[in-house]
């Protein structure tokens, strides 16, 4: 890839003052016809060449208007990002539709620098670019474009930059000791950033080389690539319209034909092992808290099964400053801006706190299809996007622990009857619960599929049976807690 761009191109100023003007428009122009549409823009600038990366970034930011771009650079991670999945702190900046956002670095150069200073094994290195090709086909297929530019200086031109910087000749006050370590690195640099470039270069999101050696050149080719990609983003078609509600019939058998909805605690016995396992969860989340193993407990089931009393059991087990409880409803007009995950990424605590979700991402795949809020293609992909999200969290030593709260619809409805003789738990009630029993099948349709397809070895399904709330309260206990015994345990 580099060498067919080392072919000394340039600009001479008559035609770049001849271009800039239009150029600087047709970008503007371009921003504006932007907003109205749903696809952000993301430009990632990396490249060997560290002061024409900034060069080019500043020259974009003179260009186009700042009220609708946003800047990010990474450095080593926060303290605040260390403690979190790697690319917690790139989902928590993106932008939203409609606007562009300019990575300086960021997932281009964090893995190269890595590999150069020994810190990151080729292992390492191809989990790195399967979690940006990731990232970036599950952005894309929402709609986001991407413009991926590698700012590249041919050896030579490092060199001779150099010898200036020696002699204290010319505009050296950009050359600092990176740019030395570049240089003298480079033969290893350059074979580690071609592999980088040709392994992520995608369909979806491909890189563009851009000659650096004559500035001209490089500013007008990089904004030029800059208004192909937002040109792409306006002539994107627009979303595709939602189907109608999901109407397949329940699959025979189903997952949860499997569940023993007979399963039940006596009273007596209950309180003993509540208080047994409150003790000892207790504890453990103090011993996760202190080796940083976080904890993620996603709680999903039938309207009344019974998910709110299970949270309430866990929580009076813990100190409040060490969860948090995230109550998930439709999403706002401003979590609509963005990736559906993009909500959930940016609620994920820091190592050894605990987070637990009142219903959780796969509304995507329940709600969302059976009532026909999402078109076929977007749930049917977010299986494989749930799935590199959870595998994520995993590796960044999370316990992630969904469950599935089970009962029949007998018991369901004996508990909306209940609801609306109780005075203070009426306002659990309401006409849409009703309506969503006359789409029982079409849920266990969803909730099968989406048990086959995202329950995985580090992340699997826990089907409770939740007929007697007595005994889902105890097994999700029991399961907390040997989750947390078992990851505790392995990191002393």
């Amino acid at each position: 890839m580099f060498e067919a761009a080392e072919v000394g191109q340039k600009l001479s100023k008559k035609a770049y003052s001849e271009r800039e003007p239009e150029l600087r428009l047709a970008l503007v122009n371009a921003q504006y016809d932007l907003q109205a549409t749903r696809s952000p823009v993301i430009v990632l600038i990396a490249g060997d060449d560290r002061p024409g990366a900034t060069g080019v970034l500043n020259q974009l930011h003179e260009w186009m208007d700042g009220r609708y771009t946003r800047t990010h650079a990474f450095g080593p991670p926060t303290e605040a990002e260390r403690l979190r999945p790697l690319f917690w702190r790139y989902w928590n900046v993106l932008p939203r539709r409609g606007r562009v956002a300019f990575f300086l670095g960021s997932w281009a150069l964090s893995p190269l620098a890595a590999r150069l200073e020994g810190q990151m094994q080729a292992g390492g290195f191809d989990r790195w670019i399967e979690r940006v090709t990731r990232f970036e086909r599950a952005l894309a297929a929402d709609g986001a474009v991407f413009v991926k530019l590698w700012i590249h200086l041919p050896k030579h031109e490092h060199e001779k930059r150099l010898a200036k910087a020696r002699k204290k000749q010319g505009d050296t006050w950009r050359v600092d000791e990176v740019d030395w370590r570049i240089c003298d690195n480079y033969d290893a640099l350059a074979p580690l950033a071609e592999e980088l470039l040709q392994r992520t270069t995608t369909p979806e999101a491909p890189w563009q080389v851009v000659e650096a050696s004559d500035a001209r050149h490089r500013d007008v080719a990089s904004a030029e690539h800059v208004l192909d990609g937002l040109e792409q983003a306006i002539a994107l078609p627009a979303r595709a319209a939602p189907g109608p509600p999901a109407s397949a019939p329940a699959p025979t058998p189903s997952v949860l034909d499997r569940v023993d909805l007979s399963a039940a605690l006596a009273r007596d016995e209950y309180k003993p092992r509540l208080d047994k396992l409150q003790r000892s969860l207790f504890k453990l989340a103090n011993r996760a808290d202190e080796r940083e193993v976080r904890t993620v407990l996603v709680f999903e089931g039938w309207d009344a099964a019974g998910k709110g009393g299970v949270i309430r059991r866990v929580t009076h087990a813990l100190d409040a400053r060490d969860y948090r409880v995230v109550p998930i409803a439709a999403p706002s007009a401003e979590q609509l801006q963005y990736h559906y995950l993009w909500r959930f990424w940016r609620e994920i605590p820091r190592a050894g706190k605990m987070l637990i979700f009142d219903r959780s991402w796969y509304g995507r795949v329940l709600v969302e299809r059976v009532e026909g809020l999402a078109a076929e293609a977007e749930w049917q992909r977010a299986y494989s996007e749930i799935n590199a999200f959870e595998q994520e969290l995993v590796e960044a030593n999370t316990v992630l622990l969904k469950f599935w709260l089970h009962v029949d619809p007998d018991e369901q409805l004996r508990r909306f009857q209940e609801r609306e003789r109780t005075a203070y738990k009426k306002y659990k009630i309401t006409d849409e619960d009703y309506r969503n029993r006359g789409q029982w099948d079409a849920y266990v349709a969803a909730v099968h599929e989406m048990v086959e397809r995202t329950s995985t070895p580090d992340a699997p399904w826990h089907l409770v049976p939740a007929n007697d709330k007595r005994f889902a309260r105890v097994q999700v206990l029991e399961t907390i807690s040997d989750a947390l015994k078992q990851a505790t345990k392995k990191r002393r």
